[in-house]
């Protein structure tokens, strides 16, 4: 079968594609037939050696996807042909990911779909983690509650999207993002989101501006970096919280420490492994179900074939399309 393969920590064409063999059908194990595979800022990280906790090489990348099941080795709920959304922990990072044609795994990483559903609509939704990193940092981490405000910056990513999304659905009276271009903030503002174009005016100015100086509640930041990470953190209303989930702006950003005093502020780290998986299906059931009731608007910026992983890879994180990235894993 075809798979995407890094042999060597590196640039982005050490993402290479090889022939390996399919795994075979095991008892108790679900053979999944990808179809779409996710292309996250993670699997970036990983590639370029960056997360010291990742497995031996060689490794197959890919955090998650959608496909079907091909084989169900005896578990009686996934049927042969049943649509599943990958969803388990460490795949393409401790072990072998979704960047390859057959996927041998456990069960209960599996989310089956209903028959008929559009899988490019799932991958969507599913990329990128945003709304499942969102929904867990405003009900787990920052204590949510209806009626107060978030910030979640970078409107085109994953966790910026998801987030202002999954905060309005769980009655935020305010969601705000960033984009760092205009064209992005006008597509995002006829999307019905607010946004603060930061080629016109600072992220704290623009929470001044939509908060009547006050600052909000919740900042669940996937973006960090010089441009947003202090920002951030001076944006955040009285007793706020910071939940800090990714660095796709950078790993350093300079910080006022009076922001956290004088603010009293809350700083969360974010990280997947903090949570039970009973928390994690919840969480995604209670997704799941948002999606049908047409709360998310989730979008493909571009879809690559397989064997084109590291241009794709190039794509999300130099051009920063608005919209997820994934792989055909049948273009292989």
């Amino acid at each position: 079968m075809k798979a995407i393969q890094i042999s060597e920590f590196g640039s982005y064409d050490t993402l290479t594609l090889v022939d390996v063999p399919a795994p075979a059908p095991t008892a108790g194990k679900v053979l999944v037939r990808m179809r779409l595979a996710g292309v996250n800022p993670l699997d970036d990280t990983v590639r370029s050696g960056a997360l010291p906790s990742a497995n031996k090489l060689p490794l197959v990348p890919g955090t998650g996807g959608v496909g079907e099941v091909a084989d169900n080795g005896g578990v009686d709920s996934l049927k042969p042909g049943t649509p599943v959304v990958v969803a388990g922990r460490g795949y393409g990072m401790f072990r072998n990911g979704t960047w390859q044609e057959y996927l041998l795994t456990d069960p209960q990483d599996l989310i089956p779909l209903p028959s008929g559903i559009d899988l490019a609509a799932v991958a969507a939704f599913t990329t990128g983690g945003g709304y499942l990193t969102g929904y867990l940092s405003l009900t787990e981490l920052a204590a949510f509650t209806p009626g107060q405000t978030v910030l979640a910056p970078g409107i085109g990513g994953a966790v910026g999207l998801g987030t202002v999304e999954v905060a309005k659905r769980l009655g935020a009276s305010l969601a705000i993002s960033t984009a760092s271009r205009t064209d992005k903030a006008e597509r995002a503002r006829a999307e019905g989101h607010t946004v603060i174009d930061l080629s016109k005016e600072t992220l704290r100015d623009g929470i001044a501006r939509l908060t009547d100086g006050r600052g909000v509640d919740v900042v669940v930041d996937g973006v960090g970096g010089p441009f947003t990470g202090g920002e951030a953190l001076a944006s955040l209303a009285p007793g706020g919280t910071l939940v800090s989930v990714g660095y796709a702006g950078g790993k350093q950003a300079s910080v006022n420490i009076t922001d956290i005093i004088w603010r009293s502020a809350h700083i969360r780290g974010f990280m997947f492994t903090l949570f039970s998986t009973q928390t994690l299906i919840e969480a995604n059931t209670n997704l799941f179900r948002y999606l049908a009731e047409g709360a998310f608007h989730p979008s493909i910026a571009r879809a690559f074939p397989l064997k084109d992983a590291a241009e794709a890879t190039r794509h999300l994180i130099e051009d920063r399309p608005y919209g997820r990235v994934v792989l055909e894993v049948p273009g292989a």
